[in-house]
């Protein structure tokens, strides 16, 4: 009895990977009928914004520097990142760069 179980355990399982790895590769929308799509990006997107009112951009300002953020979608990999940079006062001469920072977004649902 414990074979036949397993063995229909086994096949449920086959099947279930089936659907994941065919159904939601070759049918058009199917992740987004299941999951949800993704929210729009910004529409500020690619510009450079100075940032005065954060910690970091106080801090900064402390130092003569002035801190820039922007958000920058990377089409080729789909994902949402923000980029920071650090610019002298004086010269406006760009003196630091922070890593990117990949930001996710939301899913909605219709």
């Amino acid at each position: 009895m414990a074979i036949i179980v397993g063995f229909l355990v086994f096949i449920a399982f086959i099947g279930g990977l089936f659907y994941v790895l065919i159904i939601y590769r070759e049918v058009p929308g199917a992740i987004e009928q299941r999951l949800g799509v993704l929210e729009a990006l910004p529409e500020d997107l690619g510009k450079w914004k100075v940032d005065e009112e954060s910690e970091e951009g106080k801090a900064a300002l402390q130092q003569g520097q002035k801190r820039e953020v922007r958000l920058f979608h990377d089409r080729s990999s789909d994902k949402l990142l923000r980029q920071v940079r650090y610019r002298n006062r004086a010269t406006n001469e760009v003196m630091r760069v922070d890593p990117d920072e990949p930001i996710r977004r939301k899913r909605i649902k219709s």
